[in-house]
């Protein structure tokens, strides 16, 4: 079974310097109809204006992963990490027992825009983790490339849950299956394009929630190259 979440029933924040999409409840955004699916419990797609960003703050027992999609995004953290991530990066952080961190825009000139994905963690009290990887573009393009699993298997980011997330990104007419154990479910985010999704259609900021469904086949059909993420799930 495929139930779509529209991108239009998101719950939205403009604070000027950030324009934020939330799939689930965040912030000052509540709908108990959508407080997560399976382990995923955050999976926010933000624009943060130029030079600006969200200053140091705090996280505790929860495996956070950022999927920056156009710019450049600066993160600076307690536990001395201090990096950049680029479009087609992938950054980690398990916050496990408590840890501070920034995120700021980079460029003083173009917006940066990027995803945010919470998911809750197997154990908690666990050290703090922290990761980055590129996938480059000829591992993603019309292919679901792991990026996150829970062994790290095929140099993916290993994460502190039974969850696994692929990245991919689709021009019209490319296509990729992905097989679903039995009793797992998973998510899909179409972040930017148009992709079938078993011969359903989702545009730019749809996501979906798959259960019940062994097989998943992704075809990207619009005229733009589709940019994803899918979530394969407890």
């Amino acid at each position: 079974m495929i139930t779509l979440r529209p991108a239009a029933a998101r719950g939205h924040a403009d604070h000027g310097w950030l324009d934020a999409r939330h799939t689930f409840s965040f912030a000052d955004y509540h709908d108990p109809e959508h407080m997560g699916f399976s382990v995923l419990r955050v999976l926010n797609q933000d624009r943060v204006a130029p030079a600006r960003g969200f200053g140091t703050h705090p996280h505790r027992d929860m495996e956070i992963v950022t999927y920056v999609l156009s710019g450049a995004l600066e993160h600076k953290d307690s536990m001395g990490n201090g990096s950049l991530i680029l479009p087609g990066e992938v950054q980690f952080m398990s916050a496990g027992t408590g840890v501070f961190h920034s995120e700021f825009n980079a460029s003083k000139e173009m917006t940066t825009e990027l995803l945010q994905m919470w998911v809750l963690p197997a154990e908690r009290g666990r050290k703090p983790r922290y990761d980055q990887k590129r996938f480059p573009a000829l591992e993603t393009e019309g292919a679901l490339r792991l990026a996150v699993s829970p062994d790290g298997r095929g140099g993916s980011i290993a994460i502190g849950q039974d969850a696994s997330l692929y990245v991919g990104r689709f021009a019209r007419g490319e296509r990729a299956e992905l097989s679903l154990a039995a009793g797992r479910s998973a998510w899909l985010h179409v972040a930017e394009g148009r992709v079938l999704l078993n011969g359903v259609e989702l545009g730019p900021g749809d996501g979906a929630a798959i259960t019940e469904e062994p097989r998943l086949a992704i075809e990207g059909v619009g005229t733009e190259r589709a940019n994803l993420v899918l979530w394969d799930l407890p």
